[in-house]
């Protein structure tokens, strides 16, 4: 009984330091990058796709928030990779309140969504065009230089 309870104990503390976010990836279209939207007329509008980045920009609308983000590669985590030749930008909009001061610049994301539109807007004195998603679930990343304030000691021995 007491080995059945160690077990369990052990399993769940293991469980909750995953950090690799849950996305349901059945539907996605990995062979889709905020580029190759921009460029095929809006034969993509409806495919899901799960997508991640660096915030630019986040905007809390009347009744949604719109986060713009340079796309990088993922991992096989779903978390961006920042050493990669960026893909784009695309923006997302999330129904709903997302606070700004948490969602904020530099700040890595990943995203499943569906893709909506394309949209134009302006970075300097250029024109951009976005490729837009609609947010089904979002997973914002925590620094990997940054520690936890979790420890966890495990060890038998006599400290001297």
């Amino acid at each position: 009984m007491y080995k059945i309870f160690l077990s369990l104990i052990l399993i769940s503390l293991f469980a909750g330091c995953a950090s690799t976010p849950e996305f349901d990836t059945t539907r996605v279209d990995r062979s889709l990058t905020p580029a190759n939207i921009i460029n095929k007329n809006n034969i993509h509008m409806g495919k899901s796709v799960l997508w991640g980045g660096t915030i630019l920009d986040t905007r809390n609308l009347k009744e949604a928030t719109q986060i713009e983000v340079l796309a990088y590669p993922l991992n096989s985590s779903h978390r961006p990779l920042l050493d990669k030749q960026p893909l784009g930008r695309f923006v997302l909009i999330y129904a709903g309140y997302l606070e700004s001061k948490i969602y904020i610049q530099g700040k890595q994301l990943s995203v499943l969504g569906e893709v909506t539109k394309t949209r134009e807007a302006k970075i300097g004195e250029s024109t951009y065009t976005y490729p837009t998603i609609s947010a089904n679930k979002i997973h914002l990343w925590v620094p990997k230089d940054k520690k936890s304030n979790t420890s966890f000691h495990f060890g038998i021995g006599i400290g001297l």
